[in-house]
């Protein structure tokens, strides 16, 4: 299987990744650069959201171009790794979660289009469709059993809550999304997981 793993703030390449070649592909919605190799003898597809030195703020990460390009690569199911604040004040900073929820309720990307790669009428592939079920519980798993396996301590389970960047939220924001079960924010997460489940990509997100 070819896995995609999709990378965020603080980490533009994948350690131990060898035979890498970058490239840039070519999408329906602009070039995403993808760059193939392999991690442990498995066959990899790593891009990094905010690219290299990270020009890219969250309103400027091409999510549609991303998804598109890991699919035309041969992606079969998509990692991705987020920074995220914690909404739940239980919760200890730093710790280590699998979410299997997510609250984004806008479905828009950054410059307010809808959050979707179904931009013509009539192209092929087009539908409505259910979407219980953000993250793939087989994916989930593997990352619950390999943090355990590397003797980290891991919550199963969070509610991924995605709001517009750049900027950070209000006091009266956090409060609103608390009080819809969200127990992280960030900014990049939900258009990830709703163009995944478009592309019919497996898709986990970890913190």
């Amino acid at each position: 299987m070819r896995i995609g793993i999709i990378t965020g703030t603080g980490t533009y390449a994948l350690p131990g990744f060898e035979e890498a070649v970058a490239e840039d592909v070519a999408t329906a919605f602009g070039p995403a650069r993808v760059t193939a190799g392999r991690v442990a003898g498995v066959e990899v597809l790593h891009l990094s959201r905010h690219g290299e030195g990270h020009p890219r703020l969250s309103n400027h990460v091409t999510h549609q171009a991303n998804i598109s390009a890991l699919r035309e690569r041969g992606a079969e199911a998509i990692l991705a790794v987020t920074v995220c604040g914690a909404v739940d004040p239980a919760l200890p900073l730093g710790s280590l979660v699998v979410f299997d929820d997510l609250h984004f309720l806008a479905n828009r990307l950054a410059d307010g289009s809808l959050c979707t790669l179904h931009t013509e009428p009539g192209a092929k592939g087009r539908a409505h469709w259910v979407f219980e079920g953000p993250f793939s519980a087989p994916l989930r798993q593997a990352l619950l059993e390999g943090a355990r396996g590397a003797g980290l301590e891991v919550r199963d389970g969070g509610t991924y809550g995605h709001v517009d960047g750049p900027r950070f939220n209000t006091r009266a924001e956090i409060r609103g999304l608390a009080a819809c079960g969200v127990t992280h924010v960030s900014q990049t997460g939900g258009p990830e997981a709703v163009l995944c489940g478009e592309a019919g990509l497996p898709y986990a997100l970890i913190v």
